[in-house]
């Protein structure tokens, strides 16, 4: 029979299938209906580029039930016809009488089968394919195209290649003609999916990387000179300011870290304002950039160890003792009208006491650092 010549039937193919056996049959149709052809072929056998079109497929045309006369209209009016082989459908009793009566219109050579569960031939009811009836007719030469045939490594190459079995049957031509250019085809759209699916990861672990929280280190450098005749940093208090919500926490020493955990990735590279507070040292209030590690340089607040205030204080008289030499460590001044004896230390020098003599006096003491205001040397 020449599957190629003019049209002369209202469908292409009539798909014979169980009702458990339904989703393969709709798969097939839509395989069949859709399959473009080579532009060449086509030209040269005078097809449209899906020839195989249309199929008939009860579901989407009329329910099945018995051969009425609407059924066998349909029948006749198929070019070929396609029996869905598993061992459902040799069960089915509707799938014997398609068979039969495509058989009885004298167009065996146009019957096909597509097998798609069990074994041809097994003998045994549970896997049998084939239904009774074909062997019955004396089909000739049973050959069907077997989604599990084992030619490929992959269950869907073997799938495909099973399709294109059988459109290469339905059209006439050869198998290789087609098969070599739809693996093409496949492999082709395999590779982009896969260069695709990478895409679409890569551009999810951005995405999913851009939005995770991360975490920052402030470190403290000391800006002033460092001087070891100083009591080192300790118990500074660190705040960082996000929005409306405030994070804190101390460092004992010059060498630790505060560290602000879980900060919300919007804030990375933006500005936020920072809080630095400990003794000995200015206080800091300023906005710095974000990123998982910042520094800040933090002054020590030089009066505090550096600025000597006392007054001379004559008990007997109960006065200030004014213009008075006084030598402080290596410093000399001389106190005002009222006894004031002022002194200011460079920070390189200053240390947490200091020794004071008043030699007109013969006295001879300690200052402990910091001093208070109101501080007096009793002089007698």
């Amino acid at each position: 029979m020449d599957t190629t010549g003019p049209q002369e039937y209202r469908y292409y193919a009539f798909i014979s299938y169980n009702s458990k056996d339904t989703a393969w049959g709709k798969r097939l149709q839509r395989k069949l209906e859709h399959y473009r052809m080579p532009a060449t072929l086509c030209k040269q056998r005078g097809w449209k580029r899906t020839p195989i079109d249309p199929v008939f497929f009860a579901p989407t045309d009329i329910q099945p039930g018995g051969l009425d006369d609407e059924l066998k209209e349909r029948l006749r009016s198929s070019r070929n016809l396609i029996v869905i082989c598993s061992p459902h459908s040799a069960r089915s009793e509707w799938v014997g009488k398609e068979i039969e009566y495509f058989h009885e219109l004298g167009r065996d050579d146009a019957i096909h089968f597509f097998i798609v569960d069990g074994e041809p031939n097994s003998g045994d009811p549970e896997t049998e394919c084939f239904n009774p009836i074909v062997r019955r007719i004396g089909l000739p030469e049973i050959l069907g195209a077997n989604i599990h045939e084992k030619i490929y490594r992959w269950p869907w190459m073997n799938r495909e290649r099973a399709y294109v079995q059988l459109i290469s049957k339905l059209l006439g031509v050869e198998f290789d003609s087609i098969w070599r250019r739809h693996r093409r085809q496949m492999i082709a759209r395999a590779v982009a999916w896969c260069v695709g699916m990478i895409a679409v990861l890569g551009v999810m672990a951005m995405i999913w990387a851009k939005n995770q929280p991360f975490d920052t280190r402030i470190s403290i450098e000391e800006a002033t000179v460092n001087n070891p005749n100083l009591p080192p940093l300790r118990d500074a208090v660190i705040t960082l300011q996000l929005d409306r919500e405030t994070k804190s926490d101390t460092i004992a020493a010059l060498g630790e870290r505060a560290e602000f955990m879980d900060i919300p990735h919007k804030y990375l590279g933006r500005e936020a304002r920072v809080t630095f507070a400990c003794p000995d040292y200015q206080p800091l209030d300023t906005a710095v950039v974000l990123t998982e590690d910042v520094t800040l340089r933090v002054s020590r607040d030089p009066a505090v160890y550096g600025e000597i205030r006392k007054r001379l204080w004559d008990w007997k008289r109960e006065a200030g003792v004014a213009d008075t030499p006084v030598k402080i460590d290596r410093w000399e001044t001389v106190s005002d009208a009222d006894g004031y004896v002022a002194l200011t230390v460079p920070l390189e020098s200053q240390k947490e006491n200091y020794i004071i003599e008043i030699p007109s006096w013969n006295l001879r003491d300690t200052v402990f650092m910091p001093c208070g205001e109101g501080q007096v040397i009793i002089l007698e």
